[in-house]
């Protein structure tokens, strides 16, 4: 490992606040420790295509506050194949690139892993994903903005819908994590939160309504996980107001919103420590490994454990406290 003289850092899947912020991190260590760095842009189709950055520490300037990602990011079929993995392979060793560090999720992860045991180079990967829903770690580059995204609709949705004496059903990201729902719907104030890790029938829900309209509540906000059992929530809209009218009832589906805007100072910080830790990683020997936060301190984990483990992220206190706090 001590002859990796030139790393690659490509961002890939679904885009997350922090990404810049982690890419100046990679870029500006490896500088630091007398490496050349690479940006690979639009992720593993760039890899095909030899869309390589040979990037300096002013490459990265001003963008630590920046949403998205300056690479860019795509999916890749191809890459899936093994001619596909060997084209990608050529084109690094065309440019001398000895390591990869790859942000994005457990796509990303899976895809850097079949690629590292297939050709032997060196890979870590970064958890960059808004879902949070990623073994090894207690949190992922860009749920914290996510979160503070989501809070900041639901608060101004509860404005609207007091005026009005409405019910909001809002939903939020999360086909297999209900991380986003949960926190912002107990930082919201939410009335009810529908996970795809707990089952709510539609009966119990609207008991639950029922309840605080006789408590005199003036309004409510029901937070939906997109991958609620009970289906989106325009389906679950629909089934309540079928048997419960008391309110005016209303849907906002905040979308791809969640996963833009500036991080916040968690996540720009979050991000400086994984980018950092990825290039220290690499050069202690590491390789096929995941960088993660657990009780404030860096940790690897390796990505066949990440990517094979299931870990329930949900914490028991949060969701009594979600019921407790919500009569």
């Amino acid at each position: 490992m001590s002859e990796i003289k030139k790393i690659a850092v490509f961002t890939s899947g679904g885009d997350s606040p922090g990404m810049n912020a982690c890419i100046r991190a990679v870029v500006r260590t490896s500088i630091f420790m007398g490496l050349e760095v690479v940006g690979i842009r639009q992720g593993y189709q760039g890899m095909l295509e030899k869309n390589f950055w040979n990037m300096d520490s002013r490459s990265v300037s001003n963008i630590i506050h920046l949403g998205g990602t300056i690479l860019k990011t795509a999916r890749c079929l191809e890459f899936k194949t093994e001619e596909g993995m060997q084209k990608a392979y050529d084109n690094l060793r065309s440019e001398n690139i000895d390591a990869l560090i790859a942000i994005g999720g457990d796509g990303t992860a899976t895809g850097a892993e079949r690629f590292s045991k297939a050709f032997g180079i060196p890979v870590i990967c970064i958890p960059g994903t808004i879902d949070n829903d990623l073994y090894g770690t207690d949190f992922t580059l860009g749920f914290d903005t996510a979160n503070n995204t989501v809070i900041e609709a639901i608060d101004k949705i509860r404005d609207t819908a007091d005026s009005h004496d409405r019910l909001f059903f809002i939903e939020v990201m999360g086909r297999d994590s209900g991380c986003i729902a949960l926190r912002s719907g107990i930082a919201g104030g939410a009335e009810a939160i529908l996970l795809p890790e707990r089952d709510t029938a539609i009966e119990e829900l609207i008991e639950k309504l029922e309840t605080g309209a006789k408590r005199k509540k003036s309004s409510s906000i029901v937070i939906v996980a997109e991958g609620d059992k009970n289906g989106g929530a325009y389906d679950v809209a629909k089934r309540v107001k079928e048997k419960f009218n008391f309110y005016d009832t209303k849907v906002t589906i905040l979308g791809h919103m969640q996963r833009g805007g500036t991080p916040s100072s968690t996540d720009r910080v979050l991000a400086c420590r994984f980018g950092y830790a990825a290039v220290k990683a690499l050069l202690a020997g590491e390789t096929q490994q995941i960088v993660g936060i657990r009780g404030n301190s860096i940790k690897l984990t390796s990505l066949h454990e990440a990517l094979n483990m299931h870990e329930f992220k949900l914490e028991e206190d949060l969701m009594e406290l979600a019921t407790i706090l919500s009569i």
